[in-house]
C-alpha cells in the first residue's frame, strides 16, 4: 500500500476522528475511551528506569522498594484516569443561528450517573472548557466555533479528555455529534435607505404622496408609511421620524433581490439582510422576494427568521 493511501486510512481511523456523527446521546465506554502517557508520564517512566538501574547496580533493597512502589502508582493511575471518563453520557443541546463571521455556540449536556465526582474534565472544540461534574449530577457547556460563510456550519469533532488524577496519562474520546447551525449572511456595514415602494392607487379618504403639504415630523409609529420616513435624520442617528402631510398614502415595503444593488450575489444578500434587520427595528411591514420565493408583507420574529433563513440557504 502506498504511503498517501496508508496515511489517509490511518488518519480516518476513529482513534483520531471518532465514530460517525450521531444525534443520540453518546455514552463513554471502554471501546470509546483511548489513553496514552503524557509528557509527564514519559518522564516518570524514565525516572522509574533510572531507579531500577540504581537498585540493580547497587543491589539496594530500599531502592527496589521505592521503584516498585512508584511503578504501582504509575499503573494504578491508568485505571483512575480511564474511570474519570467512563460512563459519562453526552447529549447535544439547542443551537442559535448567527451571522457570518460570528462565533456559533454549541451546547452540550453531560450527565454523570456514577457515585464518583468527575474532576478536571476538558471539553474541546476550537477552545477547551474544564468541568467538575458531581456524583449523579449534570453539567452543561457551550463550545464556540467561528463561522466564515452563510449556510449550514458543521461543528466537527468534539473531544472529551481528562488527565486526572496525577497528569501521567491522558484519556480522551473523540465525539462527532450532528452539530450544525444556520449562518445568515453578514449584514451590510453601511446603512442605506430602503428601496422605493411601487406606487399604489389611493384609497378612499387618502391622497397620493405629494398631493398635500408637509407640516412636520413625529416619532415613527408602527403602521406608518415607509415612504414617509425621514431618512436624513435616521442616517444621522437622530431617531426614526415620519413626515406628516395633510393626507397620506399607504404602501408596504418590498425587499426584492432583483432590485437590490450590489456587484455580486453576496453583496446583494448582505444588503437584503441589513434591510430586514432595519425594517424589524423600526417595526414596518415588508414583503420579501427572492428568485423562486415570495413572502407577503408582514413583520415580527417569525417573518424575519423566514427571510433570514431564505437568505442563508439561497
Amino acid at each position: 500500500m502506498k504511503w498517501p493511501a496508508l496515511k489517509e486510512r490511518v488518519m480516518s481511523h476513529r482513534f483520531f476522528i471518532g465514530e460517525q456523527a450521531t444525534i443520540a446521546p453518546y455514552v463513554l465506554n471502554h471501546n470509546r475511551v483511548f489513553i496514552l502517557p503524557t509528557q509527564r508520564g514519559l518522564g516518570f517512566v524514565v525516572l522509574l528506569s533510572l531507579l531500577f538501574l540504581i537498585a540493580f547496580v547497587y543491589n539496594n533493597n530500599l531502592a527496589y522498594l521505592l521503584t516498585f512502589l512508584l511503578a504501582s502508582v504509575f499503573f494504578i493511575t491508568i485505571l483512575h484516569t480511564v474511570k474519570s471518563l467512563f460512563g459519562l453520557s453526552l447529549q447535544k443541546g439547542q443551537t442559535k443561528a448567527v451571522f457570518a463571521g460570528e462565533a456559533a455556540g454549541f451546547t452540550l449536556h453531560i450527565n454523570n450517573p456514577g457515585d464518583t465526582p468527575r474532576h478536571h474534565v476538558r471539553i474541546t472544540l476550537e477552545a477547551g472548557e474544564y468541568l467538575m461534574i458531581p456524583a449523579h449530577g449534570k453539567a452543561s457547556v457551550t463550545l464556540y466555533s467561528t463561522t466564515k460563510k452563510r449556510g449550514w456550519h458543521q461543528a466537527g469533532k468534539v473531544t472529551v479528555a481528562s488527565t486526572y488524577p496525577l497528569g501521567l496519562f491522558r484519556a480522551w474520546s473523540p465525539i462527532r455529534f450532528d452539530l450544525k447551525v444556520l449562518v445568515y449572511p453578514k449584514p451590510a456595514l453601511q446603512e442605506s435607505p430602503f428601496p422605493q415602494t411601487a406606487p399604489v392607487e389611493p384609497q378612499q379618504g387618502f391622497s397620493k404622496k405629494g398631493a398635500d403639504d408637509f407640516y412636520g415630523l413625529q416619532t415613527y409609529q408602527a403602521g406608518d408609511s415607509i415612504k414617509h420616513i425621514h431618512w436624513k435624520a435616521f442616517a444621522k442617528g437622530l431617531g426614526v421620524f415620519s413626515k406628516q402631510y395633510s393626507g397620506g398614502s399607504s404602501a408596504d415595503l418590498w425587499l426584492d433581490y432583483d432590485q437590490t444593488h450590489g456587484h455580486s450575489t453576496e453583496e446583494r444578500l448582505s444588503q437584503l439582510c441589513r434591510w430586514v434587520l432595519d425594517a424589524e427595528r423600526v417595526g414596518v411591514r415588508y414583503g420579501f422576494v427572492l428568485p423562486g420565493l415570495r413572502l407577503p408583507p408582514d413583520c415580527g420574529a417569525l417573518h424575519s427568521s423566514m427571510c433570514l433563513e431564505a437568505l442563508a440557504l439561497f
